[in-house]
């Protein structure tokens, strides 16, 4: 009857004659740098697996062998060969301007379409924009669109941007060349091989592949992609806006690292829509800063869910995602910020090192050095994976289940008790969480996510059925969470971040 006595004192002397940094729970990594070991052995938990990425299917996978670096190149090389696709050049010229290259991307979407069996529509989207800071006078705007509608979730919507026009150092000079090769007919690239690829298939929802226009001039092409999307009540789950993706291989840089493109995804502490008033995006700000959900905004859960998706198809893409905690690269910015303005998830791709001798110049030699953002810099097998990249997750989450809605946390489970009849169960340190299944029938399940507070990506993953609700033993202090749908056939949405009851 001593035994259960003598087995504790033996772990007891066993736990003593240990470093406390081995114990479990411990912060610390013996075999890593401080900082590297985010998610480190705490908190314990049994709540869930570790998360395995999902593998892309065999369909998936055919799609993927798809993308063609000749055709990227042909893009690429078309697009720079227009000479300049400065805003304000001209615009009825057939082999020089943006004018040339507008009805030339046009003509190529209009092809793909052909495929399609009738389930994609090519169109332009223009208007005239009136003079501005940066516009000199009333000139014409075109996105080239086209449409893939979804199967049997058509309002749902998913959109792929790369900008077509280019601009010398002097943002009003539209008469030089201005080549633009990586900035931006590389994202154009991706945007043309994701629509020839998927012209011929049914996606659960639908995608939209977008050229836009003016970028370079105050993101005026997207922006009005983005308020025509809004007025007509689309639900834009996630914007790929794909900028300067046209190397990995920076010669002057070191290390050189071919395989990385960079993904930055906006914080809730970015104006998430022009429809707030001040007073109304304080609160909200206030709200988010007071449940430490600053890094969980549906721009940097899209973010997790791409770097999720690349990892779980790194043999068909030979690409890694580097999630960036930043709405653009410092104190700069693109087409993705027009769609969160409007309030919808939009992330931005951009090649590991910029080369700023190659970006925005006129090309020249000086100085023994070669200026200009010019053909011979883009690496077109790089252009490649990042499309594989961007095919691999847009695909995923336009044949997967719509992310949940409502999804909020109990301020009943897991809090100090408001009186002596507070039942016992609430005073436990659990969480409870709660969302709408709307009967999706694309859905066979739903998972809750967590992850300690200081990991960049999900780390856990437990399947609760198809319900909606789950309570577990895992206090809400410690780890953050997120809730996301499964399909039948296996893909899953990009997960939402819980916010108190009442909140939602």
């Amino acid at each position: 009857m001593f035994a259960p006595l003598t087995l504790l004192l033996s772990l007891l002397a066993l736990a003593s004659a240990q470093p406390w940094t081995t114990l479990p729970g411990s912060l610390y990594c013996s075999s890593e740098a401080w900082g590297s070991c985010a998610s480190a052995d705490w908190p314990q938990s049994n709540v869930g697996s570790p998360l395995v990425p999902q593998a892309p299917d065999a369909e998936l996978q055919a799609m993927l062998a798809e993308v063609d670096p000749k055709r990227v190149q042909d893009i690429i090389t078309t697009l720079t060969n227009f000479g300049t696709r400065h805003t304000l050049s001209n615009q009825t010229d057939p082999v020089r301007g943006i004018g040339a290259a507008r009805d030339w991307i046009l003509k190529q979407m209009q092809s793909f379409a052909q495929a399609s069996n009738g389930n994609m529509e090519v169109k332009l989207d223009s208007y005239i924009q009136s003079v501005t800071d940066t516009i000199l006078f009333p000139v014409n705007i075109s996105n080239v669109v086209a449409t893939l509608k979804g199967s049997s979730d058509s309002n749902r919507t998913y959109v792929v941007t790369g900008h077509y026009d280019s601009r010398r150092i002097d943002i009003f000079d539209y008469t030089n060349d201005a080549p633009g090769s990586d900035d931006d007919a590389s994202g154009v690239a991706v945007v043309m091989e994701l629509a020839r690829i998927c012209a011929t298939k049914r996606p659960a929802a639908t995608m939209i592949f977008a050229a836009v226009a003016a970028e370079e001039q105050d993101l005026y092409g997207s922006n009005h992609l983005a308020q025509v999307l809004k007025n007509a009540s689309v639900n834009v789950e996630g914007n790929w806006n794909n900028d300067i993706v046209g190397t990995g291989s920076s010669e002057p840089f070191f290390p050189v690292n071919n395989y990385t493109i960079r993904l930055f995804g906006a914080s809730y502490a970015y104006p998430a829509s022009t429809t707030l008033n001040s007073t109304e995006l304080a609160s909200e700000l206030q709200e988010i800063g007071i449940i430490g959900g600053e890094n969980d905004s549906p721009a940097r859960n899209l973010g997790r869910f791409i770097a999720e998706i690349a990892a779980g198809a790194s043999e068909e893409v030979n690409m890694q995602v580097a999630l960036i905690y930043r709405p653009d690269r410092y104190l700069r910015g693109g087409d993705h910020e027009s769609f969160l303005a409007q309030g919808f998830p939009a992330v931005r791709f951009t090649e590991a090192t910029e080369d700023f001798a190659h970006q925005h110049q006129d090309p020249r030699v000086q100085n023994g050095t070669v200026y200009g953002d010019l053909l011979e810099f883009v690496d077109f097998e790089y252009t490649a994976r990042v499309a594989k990249v961007n095919l691999a997750s847009m695909w995923s989450a336009a044949n997967a289940p719509a992310m949940p809605v409502n999804v909020s946390i109990s301020t009943l489970i897991g809090f100090p008790a408001a009186s002596e009849n507070t039942p016992l169960y609430e005073l436990s340190n659990d969480s409870q969480f709660n969302w709408n299944t709307d009967n999706d029938p694309l859905v066979a399940s739903y998972e809750l996510l967590w992850r300690p507070a200081g990991a960049l990506q999900w780390t856990h993953a437990l399947n609760v059925g198809n319900v909606g609700t789950v309570t577990v033993d895992l206090s809400k202090d410690d780890v953050q969470f997120g809730i996301r749908a499964v399909g039948k056939n296996g893909m899953k949405s990009p997960a939402v971040f819980p916010l108190p009851d009442g909140e939602v």
